[in-house]
């Protein structure tokens, strides 16, 4: 017996791209807009300052940044007249900042440095080689032992 498949009524091509759907390219063009703004306000903004407040949003008249700590939002509100006539400048018709403190994201992680393996490690790792029967095992010992005999053996820093 065979089953009845429905079949699409779309008569496009193919998958359209995320953007050319109207909610989502709508979101992007206001992502778009308010990156702009940031990078336009922010560079009015002395150097210190700029690392450390952020653009929030343009919402009806008024600009939100985000500050790391109560000095520098602070520090951003007495720059309000500068940033009001930034925004006037590039066509954001705005008339009131308000700064609103929050903590920077936290930096990426570093990855942990390897510790160097000491001579004692090595010695060890040559033990338990001589008792592998496995020809590629035992390579893989020998050879680590001898990274860790590699490290040991380098000139150290301190006299």
């Amino acid at each position: 017996m065979q089953r009845d498949v429905p079949t699409s009524h779309r008569t496009g091509q193919g998958p359209r791209p995320i953007t050319d759907v109207g909610p989502v390219a709508a979101l992007a063009k206001q992502a778009g807009k308010l990156e702009a703004l940031d990078r336009a306000l922010r560079q009015t903004l002395p150097s210190p300052l700029r690392e450390q407040v952020r653009f929030a949003n343009f919402r009806d008249d008024r600009l939100v940044f985000l500050a790391s700590s109560p000095a520098w939002a602070s520090r951003l509100r007495l720059q309000q007249t500068q940033i009001l006539a930034a925004a006037r400048a590039i066509g954001a018709n705005a008339s009131s900042v308000t700064v609103k403190v929050a903590p920077l994201p936290p930096p990426d992680p570093q990855p942990e440095q390897s510790k160097p393996l000491s001579t004692a490690a090595a010695l060890h790792l040559k033990a338990a080689a001589g008792s592998i029967h496995d020809p590629e095992l035992r390579a893989m010992f020998l050879e680590l032992a001898s990274v860790a005999e590699t490290a040991d053996s380098k000139p150290s820093a301190t006299p």
